[in-house]
């Protein structure tokens, strides 16, 4: 199968010509031959009548029939190109000079006869050919008379006879001939390779242009898209490449509009949540420049303390949006190794025991220590277990319980995290992993968190290829769930 547009113009080209050579042969050989037919005719048209006078055709007002014979043979050696018949007034043949079996036909058609005789139709007119059945040839008629000028029959000669046909075979092996068709060879030769050479230079840009199109999409695109290879020629190539890198710019454009909204929103979250730290530790650190005479030292300890706390707010605030971003940037490597999820799961679980006490809150696990070991970013997973931790306390109310617990699928570990806290409404379980999604029922009421836990967590496993899901009744709490393969 052609492949190139340069293969498919050559070959069409070459079918094209092969079928222009073959009509405008079959058109020339046939031209050639009415032309020489209607000159040899109207060269030859009087050639009976001449026979005629030049022949003792009739003797006492009747046909020599014995002496015919001898007649038509001199005749046909002087001339070899024509046959002479004698054709009684109804066609029938009386007379001719050829070996017996040659002469197929007893009778000649005698319309084309009269219709010559009356010059009616333009030339050539084909009669028939006494030899054979189906053959039509040129030919020259005359009435033959009797002294009266009764019509006693027709002298009937073809032109172009037998042996001419002979001879016109072998002319077929002429020098000439031969000479002739080796050079219209040639100029079909000639005509082919200039065509080529004429397509291969027109096509020689889009080669180039599908080539550098092509090269662009598999170096500059490939971390973008998988551009997938298409058959056929260049221009499907083209198009298939024009679509795919159509589509891509599309998502991209769509990702920027993405991005650009997810900036803003990024802007106006930031702006709200350093806000708040910053006008407290200002309000704070204000007082105590101002009444610091008139301060306890017990206060001024109060002042001291809320502001380094509002302080470690914003650092934290600032440190999760470094992580959100190098996450969605892509700059974050995983550092994959195989580890015990049990281990790390108690070791978070203790971490947070501490707050957990301070709000009455109790945290239990379910830990089967037989699990195979998991393969991941410890130092990220970790970070996901104490997201999703911390995000469970702060929205339990006081004698409320969370529960940890792993699963064994297969090939997979899965990883739940179970709370009684208020739930979250339905039309908000879209929105809880976008950045800076607070629910409004906590169990303090306050803003202390900083709506990007869930977005790290997310984006982390995200980074693991393994998805994280939250089922949720509002009143009866939420279970966070999310899994990681077994290491192999």
């Amino acid at each position: 199968m052609i492949r190139t547009l340069y293969g498919k113009l050559a070959a069409v080209f070459l079918v094209l010509l092969v079928l222009a050579g073959t009509a405008g042969a079959a058109a020339s050989a046939t031209a050639v031959s009415l032309y020489l037919n209607e000159v040899s005719q109207r060269l030859n048209r009087d050639l009976a009548a001449h026979l005629i006078a030049d022949s003792e055709l009739v003797e006492d007002g009747q046909l020599r029939e014995a002496g015919l014979k001898h007649i038509f043979h001199m005749l046909m050696v002087i001339n070899p190109r024509i046959e002479v018949y004698l054709l009684d007034p109804q066609g029938e043949i009386l007379a001719f000079d050829a070996p017996h079996g040659q002469v197929l036909k007893p009778r000649v058609d005698l319309r084309p006869v009269q219709t010559l005789m009356t010059g009616d139709e333009p030339l050539p007119i084909l009669g028939d050919d006494p030899r054979s059945m189906d053959r039509r040839k040129v030919f020259s008629v005359a009435p033959v008379l009797d002294d009266q000028g009764s019509r006693l029959g027709f002298l009937y000669v073809v032109l172009g006879g037998q042996r001419y046909d002979s001879v016109a075979d072998m002319m077929r092996d002429s020098y000439i001939l031969r000479l002739g068709l080796w050079g219209a060879f040639g100029a079909l030769l000639a005509t082919v390779a200039a065509g080529l050479l004429v397509f291969r230079l027109l096509t020689r840009r889009l080669r180039r242009l599908d080539c550098r199109m092509r090269r662009f999409a598999d170096q500059e695109l490939k971390t973008k898209a998988a551009f997938t290879e298409s058959g056929g020629d260049e221009v499907d190539r083209l198009d298939s490449t024009f679509h795919q890198m159509a589509e891509l710019i599309a998502r991209q454009m769509k990702d920027l509009e993405t991005a650009d909204r997810t900036r803003r929103e990024l802007v106006v979250g930031v702006s709200h949540d350093l806000r708040t730290p910053l006008a407290s530790m200002r309000g704070y650190l204000e007082t105590l420049l101002l009444k610091e005479a008139s301060l306890s030292a017990s206060a001024r300890r109060e002042y001291l303390q809320i502001a380094l706390d509002q302080s470690e707010r914003l650092a934290r605030l600032v440190d999760e949006l470094f992580e959100l971003s190098r996450l969605e940037a892509g700059e974050t490597r995983l550092e994959r190794e195989p580890f015990s999820l049990p281990e790390l799961v108690q070791d978070v679980v203790q971490k947070v025991q501490i707050e957990a006490a301070k709000g009455q809150i109790e945290i239990t696990s379910e830990l089967p220590w037989d699990l195979p070991f998991v393969d991941g970013d410890l130092r990220l997973i970790e970070r996901v277990l104490e997201n999703l931790l911390h995000n469970a306390l702060r929205y339990t109310p006081a004698g409320g319980k969370i529960h940890v617990a792993l699963d064994e699928g297969e090939g997979r570990i899965a990883v739940r995290v179970a709370d009684t806290g208020q739930g979250i409404p339905q039309d908000d379980l879209p929105k809880i992993f976008d950045q800076f999604y607070r629910g409004s029922n906590n169990r303090t009421g306050s803003r202390d968190g900083t709506g990007l836990g869930l977005a790290i967590a997310k984006r982390i496993l995200d980074l693991h290829g393994g998805p994280i899901g939250v089922e949720s009744q509002t009143g009866r709490g939420s279970t966070f769930r999310f899994e990681l393969p077994a290491a192999s």
